[in-house]
């Protein structure tokens, strides 16, 4: 969870302030930057602390039942500021919020708002309105997908209202970011969480049909950001003091389907990587049925593009797959992984993997334990099946029992956390280089940590440095001496 923290953009409603709480993932980070982008730029004070906020947004998560009852709770939290304080209205956006709207609204009568992803350009005016003592009417869900045609090469995201996706031509540049032209395209996006290291949406969106996910119905179809604008806004993180960008979408191993050439993240990348102030590139979620060996490859040999590999295998039994609606077993998986070390021995691989999908049998649970053992994946997430509203899998029969469903997720989390730590003891002796992202006074010395090319942000470990005096954004070579867990200890070279 984040919270954001900016100056006023102008005199004007300079004394409204609110405070935005992100929930979710990378994707969600990028959208409430946007969100905030355009409240600074209104005038709007934004505050780190919501009881020092006039209006509270809590860009929620809808993805598992875990991260909805997250998102309400946070909702909760936030409404009993009313009346204790300074606080006076509490909006939920994001992904709940969309999903869900008006019942959402009307099962958590302490939010002022359900705002959906269309009111996100005028975020601004509906927070006044809100504060006004306006009721406005909750947003009423819809299948999102619908919203453009079924064909990627007909698609105009001009259409349609799509987050993180936001560019302005005219205007003031103030609250969106002193490294913005003065004249042309701009991003309209303002940093919150700081740091040498930044999510840049690439697309949004998915044309996948997998039983167990919601998100393409409220996420809406699959649609790419035109590379100009992704190079212009990597172009101002750069002037921001990021190092890295983190590419995020729901599935970036289609971008450029849309845009008529579907090799088109090939040709991106070098760009992305030879941007002045730009170290390193990484690219999220990647589907194994749709990555390419020309994707593997670029990833694999393009200086400035970290050797990583987020493949989204989610089992590895070609019958629960099948039931999925996903393709693959552990032959072609187990081939893929063989690309890519073959190019790139040290490449970083994580995964997820869903336990207890519908008529997963033992043996079905056996062949996913038999290939995480030979993938050696650096880390691997493991989700317990949940019904998920509104999709195939909710009336699949061979639903298991949730004591069994926790007791295969418990002995596969097991099996994970042994491999990954036998994946990372396998690194001692590797070449890395850290990008450092925190800097502590242990005491008797600096605590220097960051991650090395593997590892990506928040969820794949760190690695700490052993010794040296460092700044946050440095990258550091070194050469891995001990392993903690997934967490690495390294012992700088220079």
């Amino acid at each position: 969870m984040t919270t954001t923290s900016a100056e006023p953009a102008s005199d004007e409603h300079r004394d409204v302030s609110v405070a935005l709480v992100t929930l979710g993932c990378a994707r969600n980070d990028v959208d409430s930057e946007e969100l905030a982008g355009r409240l600074a730029a209104d005038g709007f004070r934004l505050v780190d602390d919501p009881e020092d906020a006039d209006t509270v947004v809590v860009n929620t998560c809808g993805f598992v039942e875990a991260a909805k009852k997250d998102s309400v709770d946070t909702l909760l939290a936030a409404s009993d500021l009313k009346g204790a304080g300074r606080t006076r209205a509490v909006v939920a956006v994001g992904c709940l919020a969309e999903r869900y709207g008006k019942d959402l609204a009307e099962s958590l009568p302490e939010a002022d708002a359900v705002l959906g992803f269309d009111d996100y350009p005028d975020i601004a005016a509906r927070l006044r309105s809100i504060l006004a003592g306006d009721v406005p009417h909750p947003h009423t869900p819809q299948d999102r997908r619908r919203l453009l045609p079924i064909s990627p090469a007909d698609r105009d995201a001009a259409t349609v209202s799509v987050p993180g996706h936001g560019v302005v031509s005219t205007g003031s540049t103030d609250g969106i970011g002193e490294h913005a032209p003065a004249s042309g395209p701009r991003t309209v996006r303002r940093r919150l969480a700081g740091g040498p290291m930044a999510p840049l949406k690439l697309a949004s969106g998915c044309d996948r049909r997998c039983s167990f996910c919601a998100i393409p119905s409220f996420r809406g179809s699959f649609v790419s950001r035109r590379p100009s604008d992704v190079l212009a806004e990597a172009r101002w993180l750069a002037g921001e003091g990021v190092r890295e960008v983190f590419l995020v979408s729901e599935n970036s191993t289609s971008y450029g389907k849309d845009l008529g050439d579907l090799r088109l993240l090939e040709t991106l990348l070098p760009e992305l990587a030879a941007i002045d102030g730009i170290e390193r590139v990484r690219v999220s979620y990647l589907q194994p049925a749709e990555t390419r060996p020309g994707l593997v490859e670029a990833i694999a040999t393009t200086p400035g593009v970290s050797p990583y590999y987020d493949l989204s295998f989610q089992h590895a039994s070609a019958p629960v797959l099948r039931r999925m609606r996903r393709f693959g077993d552990p032959e072609s998986f187990l081939e893929l992984l063989g690309r890519v070390r073959a190019l790139a021995p040290a490449a970083g691989v994580r995964s997820n993997v869903i336990v207890g999908f519908p008529g997963e049998t033992e043996a079905d649970l056996q062949t996913l334990c038999d290939f995480l053992v030979e993938a050696r994946l650096d880390v691997t997430g493991v989700f317990g099946y949940s019904d998920e509203d509104g999709t195939e899998a909710e009336g699949l029969d061979g639903k298991l029992d949730a004591d069994e469903i926790r007791a295969r997720v418990e002995r596969v989390t097991d099996l994970v956390e042994q491999l990954t730590a036998e994946r990372a003891e396998e690194r001692i002796g590797e070449q890395v280089e850290v990008l450092v992202e925190s800097v502590e006074d242990a005491g008797d010395g600096d605590r220097v940590e960051g991650r090395a090319d593997h590892q990506g942000p928040e969820v794949d470990g760190t690695t700490r440095l052993s010794t040296g005096s460092y700044a946050v954004g440095d990258l550091v070579p070194a050469v891995v001496v001990a392993a903690e867990g997934a967490d690495l200890v390294a012992e700088p070279t220079r």
